[in-house]
């Protein structure tokens, strides 16, 4: 039997190829910190430039790669924004999590919001407005900072052990060094700040600010765990400072924390681990 493979197998293997070999360009956009000049993007995805160059034209066509016309850097489009929140509402938690948003809101009369851990921070992939709410300059995809948002601090606190900090040291750093660079006083100013926000992020159960990230908006983030007691995502609620209750004692906190703790045990998560 003759195993020499036919022109319509070579085309469909060459096909796959060029398949993997573009999706070099997006994987090395996705880890970048920042946009990248063509000649970088190119040497870190093993290519030539003009090999790279033809790959991002057919690239930006779809939505999956955008380039700045002043600086003429390279970073993903809106395309792979689409993708990946499709992806990610997907997910059995956020699946659980947005059917039991209603009933919260509800009770509680604020914004909610779910957060889960992206490339670059945690990142709002469900959004659900209160008819009562003020307006809230936020959007899908938006990626809150770790240190002045109730979001971050959430995660700060339970995606790593208290005291440590490998996985989110690089991104603490750039934040630290911007709210030096701006004199801020409201966040933490050094790693042994954050560690101490962790600890009584902890303490507190849930990620919480008033008049930090935004003026005038007070926010709660609770955190939801699943079966491998790693953390899934960030319930938010966010409201004017006027009417938002940040007591951890209070009505709006404890109803936060209840549906968190319901929807991890749902998840197969052990409160007692």
């Amino acid at each position: 039997m003759d195993a020499t493979p036919s022109p319509l197998t070579d085309k469909e293997r060459a096909g796959i190829q060029s398949v993997e070999v573009g999706f070099a360009l997006l994987d090395v956009l996705a880890h970048a910190p920042a946009p990248l000049m063509l000649r970088d993007l190119a040497a870190s995805a093993k290519m030539s430039a003009a090999k790279a160059h033809r790959y991002l034209v057919s690239f930006q066509r779809l939505g999956l790669v955008v380039q700045d016309t002043a600086n003429t850097r390279y970073e993903l489009g809106p395309a792979t924004l689409r993708l990946g929140l499709s992806t990610l509402s997907r997910l059995d938690a956020v699946k659980m999590a947005r059917e039991r948003l209603p009933a919260l809101m509800e009770e509680v009369g604020h914004t909610l919001a779910l957060a889960v851990w992206g490339n670059r921070g945690p990142t709002i992939v469900h959004w659900q407005e209160s008819p009562l709410a003020v307006s809230v300059n936020l959007r899908l995809g938006d990626v809150m900072p770790l240190l002045s948002s109730a979001t971050g601090r959430c995660f700060t606190a339970f995606l790593a052990p208290v005291g440590q900090l490998d996985k989110l040291t690089p991104l603490l750093k750039d934040e630290l060094a911007l709210a030096h660079k701006l004199g801020r006083t409201d966040v933490p100013a050094s790693l042994a700040d954050v560690h101490s926000l962790q600890t009584e992020t902890r303490q507190q159960g849930l990620g919480r600010v008033k008049n930090v990230l935004l003026p005038g908006i007070s926010g709660l983030c609770a955190p939801v765990f699943d079966a491998d007691q790693h953390l899934a995502l960030g319930v938010v609620a966010l409201g004017s400072s006027a009417s938002f209750d940040t007591a951890l004692d209070g009505p709006l906190a404890q109803a936060l924390l209840r549906m968190t703790r319901q929807l991890s045990q749902d998840l197969g998560h052990s409160l007692c681990a």
